[in-house]
């Protein structure tokens, strides 16, 4: 196989400028970016198994779902329905003869996070792999322009939704299933215009490491991934244009990743190759140091 330089394989700033409403939506998107649609290529490491993605319509959600499905799983689809990206999403699922579940819905409720764990369960007959990846942020450049309402639902959206679906899960899993978490290089290397989404990825990164520890000796494996900058709907829904334009810059890499580069990282944690891989962080940053 030729060697591709990893600087080149995709788009590179500056991008057009662009702003949509969030949540956003891939169609809008320019570049559409890519989540493996046509590029992934699965070897069986799922097979058999049974998997919920939260936030699995769009961006490293989509991109894992295909992965997953790909590789033999089925797979859960919990999306806020605010577009038709997830009925898209789906298609890819059911092309590769596998089930799927779309479970609209706001995850930032607790009921709402309880009804998925018992939807899934009921339908699939289990609960093996449980991705927790939505995520909601808002540029805000001063502590003055983010209301109490806006903290509030960034933490309801963002890590909330962990601790009520793995409560809700627990009874399910079994030795050998495992959660993946989506934390963020700005856990330990925070953005100081996103302040709130911040906060929720360094608890993210805690909360993995302390659930790994307690759950470890049962047999389930608790992990996560810390993406760096990533085209997905929730760059031109929460940044400005000129932010937009040069996102991804920064990186050694000279880019934005794009979703389908997050997806072996979830692959591998879901795997049984990753038998050994608890409590620990793969950072797909770009070269970006997350310390």
């Amino acid at each position: 196989m030729t060697l591709q330089d990893p600087r080149s394989k995709y788009p590179q700033p500056p991008y057009p400028k662009q702003q949509q409403e969030l949540p956003g939506s891939i169609i809008d998107m320019q570049p559409r970016p890519d989540h493996g649609e046509n590029s992934y290529k699965g070897s069986g490491k799922l097979t058999g198994r049974k998997a919920l993605i939260t936030g699995g319509d769009s961006g490293i959600g989509r991109a894992v779902a295909i992965a997953f499905a790909r590789e033999g799983a089925d797979v859960a689809i919990s999306y806020l329905n605010e577009s038709g990206d997830a009925e898209d999403t789906a298609g890819f699922i059911k092309a590769e003869g596998r089930k799927c579940l779309l479970l609209p819905g706001d995850v930032s409720e607790q009921q709402h996070c309880e009804l998925l764990i018992e939807r899934v369960t009921a339908e699939f007959g289990g609960l093996d792999i449980l991705v927790n990846n939505t995520a909601y942020s808002h540029e805000r450049e001063s502590l003055q322009d983010i209301t109490p309402e806006e903290w509030d639902k960034t933490f309801k959206t963002n890590i909330y939704p962990l601790f009520w679906l793995c409560r809700a899960a627990e009874p399910f899993l079994q030795p050998g299933s495992c959660v993946i978490n989506t934390a963020s290089i700005n856990a330990c290397k925070p953005a100081p215009q996103v302040v709130a989404y911040n906060c929720t990825k360094g608890a993210i990164q805690n909360f993995t490491a302390g659930l790994a520890q307690l759950w470890g000796k049962t047999g389930i494996r608790v992990n996560a991934v810390a993406p760096g900058p990533v085209w997905t709907p929730l760059i031109p829904a929460s940044m400005s244009p000129d932010g937009v334009e040069m996102f991804g810059s920064e990186t050694p890499l000279g880019r934005v990743a794009q979703p389908a580069e997050l997806a072996p990282a979830y692959v591998l944690l879901a795997s049984g190759e990753a038998s050994y891989i608890n409590g620990a962080t793969i950072q797909v940053t770009g070269g970006m140091p997350a310390v």
